[in-house]
């Protein structure tokens, strides 16, 4: 470190000493202790001063009277922001902790550790503090509560694991493992004890006698040696059923290669130097696992006929099986009894791997003079609030009070009516952010505001939440509907001195499924008073042909005009409606019946301002029929991003119509107009856009 560095580290280290004076954390644990403990930890996994000045300054800042403008004064507003984050994060994690057993709470509370601040060193913090609490448990005899042993294994090891932080990782999980299994811990710990020296010793041998063999054929391989810590020998011995000696890889080699016929090659040297186990060799390279991983593993037998593992794969292979998306924490998280692979190709996982290249490149941005912290995370599209019970919500950054409660439960969205966000009663449209803890007011009766559905006024950020606003408001109008048509029938049949008769048999002669089917369309006139009673009066014994079958199926894109026979239709431009939208029709002055999707903003402002002029529609036989759909793509602006996706639609067999792309600072706005013969592949085809790399959002317009 500079000269600078060691000051600030001086610093912050006798500026907290005074205040941490006899000062102890939950565990037992001396506050000073702790905080050279966590700042031991940073410096072996290479974090740079400032965050290690934090390991000090978090602990501080919990004894300090106004602590942000304490530490701001003293340190710099960046590291007394870097310490509140950290301060914070441990108030919420100890929250969060009361609703554990939920379903799923486990993996939001790693994403909360990441998605809380937006800066990575936060989360080095929290896993340093746990390791050294880990190390002060061991050292002093005692034993953490269940839940904290869980916690250590199921949320800080897996996330080290991801990003990368395997010393940390191995620590966490052999620490909390003597714990979790203190029998298991004890027998395996002792086997390995008892022959350390010798596996150390024979790791060293065999690589030298491959390295060298590899050197007489003239392959240039890294080869790296490791063995098995006691927790993941133990979730081997689990995962397959082995007793401890049954365990085939305690000793294992990595051959690093630069080209796949080169693995083939140095696997064919493996088996000349050692006998091969025959029941224990795997080719992922010609049959990758599920989730993309590539390698050779067999299991021979080393020096001293002891069972040697070696992985033999290319560098692309290692990069992808160790930072992709793709990683190797996805089979080895399955559970103690998965070891089947699952799949890791979600947009999640991708935002992991980031977050990995974004501390791998720490170093190099400080060199070119960025200021830390201040790079943007890959976490900022998703923020984690809380309930009041301490259950973790996942919403997009931007939700606001009203999208909270949408996500909790539709009735519970449809009566808010207000929110307490961490104490305090706020707007509705009070942006969230990560770490709050949200509170709804609810109404006893009642549905939601058509504000809600103006976007300037932001109350609803989710697409879910605002569907469901439109489908409480389409089901308020249909009952409206239905309403006045069941007192326009029931007038008439009073009218005809038929008010005895059923109303379903009614309907049925009509031609129609249900009598709300008629009240509907009596209420909407799209069948008329008129033909009800001509019926009536002529009460025919064979019903007449159903009205929605009498309607000329040849108009332009199928579509059928309900109980007015052939008109004229044109699909609205603003919405393009395709099958199987639920569609309404407006008919036009001079250009027939123009066709809606029911949600589009355009048909509900025709209905609000013209309800006379609104008609039923319906999809009809489509014959050879193409629609136009727009859909919306958001990504990071890169060279060839317009290529890869136009690739995607190439391959589905997509014709593309249209195209409009917008390029701001480092994103893009893309809107392609293409044609399907309905909406069934646009799901599939919305899925392969979002796998194009960069591609934030795809969807239909």
């Amino acid at each position: 470190m500079s000269e600078a560095d060691d000051a600030l580290l001086d610093k912050a280290r006798a500026f907290s000493s005074a205040l941490l004076e006899g000062a102890r954390l939950d565990t037992g644990e001396s506050a000073l202790a702790h905080a050279h403990g966590a700042c031991a930890v940073l410096r072996d996994i290479g974090a740079d001063a400032p965050t290690r000045a934090c390991a000090y300054l978090s602990q501080a800042a919990s004894q300090l009277a106004r602590p942000e403008e304490q530490l701001a004064g003293a340190f710099g507003a960046e590291l007394a922001r870097l310490a509140m984050e950290n301060l914070r994060l441990i108030d919420l994690l100890r929250t969060a902790r009361r609703a554990g057993a939920q379903p799923g709470h486990r993996e939001l509370m790693r994403r909360l550790l990441l998605a809380f601040s937006q800066d990575l060193r936060v989360v080095l913090l929290r896993l340093a503090s746990r390791l050294q609490s880990l190390r002060y448990f061991a050292a002093a005899g005692g034993t953490p509560g269940a839940e904290w042993i869980e916690e250590s294994l199921q949320v800080y090891a897996p996330l080290a694991n991801r990003l990368d932080l395997w010393q940390v990782k191995w620590q966490i999980e052999d620490l909390a493992f003597r714990w979790a299994q203190p029998e298991a811990w004890a027998r395996i710990t002792d086997w390995l004890a008892r022959r350390a020296a010798q596996r150390e010793a024979l790791i060293a041998q065999a690589s030298a006698q491959l390295l060298a063999r590899l050197n007489d054929h003239g392959i240039e391989a890294r080869i790296s040696g490791r063995s098995k810590h006691a927790y993941s020998i133990w979730r081997k011995m689990q995962g397959k059923s082995l007793q401890l000696d049954e365990v085939m890889d305690l000793l294992a080699l990595r051959v690093i290669v630069d080209r796949v016929e080169q693995c083939y090659a140095v696997l064919s040297v493996v088996h000349a130097l050692w006998q091969p186990f025959d029941a224990e060799y795997d080719d992922y390279i010609a049959r990758p696992k599920p989730n993309g991983y590539q390698s050779l593993h067999t299991v021979v037998r080393g020096p001293r006929q002891l069972p040697l593992e070696v992985q033999i794969r290319t560098a692309a292979m290692h990069a992808h099986a160790e930072q992709g998306v793709a990683a190797h924490w996805a089979y080895k998280e399955a559970g103690v009894h998965g070891y089947k692979g699952v799949s890791a190709a979600s947009r999640y996982d991708a935002k992991i791997a980031l977050a990995r290249q974004l501390l791998a490149l720490r170093s190099e941005l400080a060199a070119q003079g960025a200021t830390q912290g201040t790079a943007a995370t890959p976490f900022d599209d998703r923020i984690y609030v809380l309930t009041p019970q301490a259950r973790i919500i996942e919403l997009e950054t931007g939700s606001t009070p009203v999208d909270f409660a949408y996500a909790l439960h539709t009735e519970l969205g449809h009566r808010c009516r207000g929110a307490r966000i961490d104490g305090a009663l706020l707007p509705l449209n009070t942006e969230l952010r990560s770490g709050q803890t949200v509170d709804i007011v609810v109404g006893k009766q009642g549905g939601p505001s058509r504000d809600w559905l103006n976007p300037e006024l932001g109350f609803l950020h989710s697409a879910r939440a605002r569907a469901k606003v439109r489908a409480w408001f389409n089901a308020q109008a249909l009952a409206q509907t239905q309403a006045a048509g069941r007192a326009a029938v029931e007038k008439l049949l009073q009218r005809e001195g038929r008010s005895g008769m059923s109303l379903q048999d009614l309907a049925s002669g009509l031609g129609l499924r249900s009598a709300e089917q008629l009240f509907e369309r009596a209420g909407s006139d799209a069948l008329p008073l008129r033909q009800i009673e001509l019926y009536l009066r002529g009460a025919p014994d064979a019903p007449p042909e159903p009205a929605w079958k009498a309607a000329k199926a040849h108009q332009p894109g199928g579509v059928l005009v309900v109980g007015v026979g052939s008109l004229l239709t044109e699909l609205a431009r603003c919405c393009k409606p395709a099958p199987p939208d639920a569609i309404q029709g407006f008919v036009t002055r001079g250009r027939g019946v123009s066709v809606h999707r029911v949600d589009c903003s355009n048909a509900r402002n025709l209905l609000r301002q013209h309800p006379e002029r609104v008609i039923a529609v319906t999809w009809g036989d489509r014959g050879g029929a193409v629609y136009p759909v727009d859909i919306a793509v958001e990504a990071a602006d890169r060279q060839g991003l317009l290529r890869d996706i136009s690739e995607v639609f190439s391959k589905e067999k997509v014709n593309v119509i249209g195209v409009r792309t917008q390029s701001r600072a480092d994103g893009a706005q893309m809107r392609f107009t293409v044609e399907f013969p309905g909406l069934e592949r646009l799901p599939a085809v919305l899925q392969l856009l979002h796998e194009v790399k960069g591609v934030r959002k795809a969807s239909r317009r």
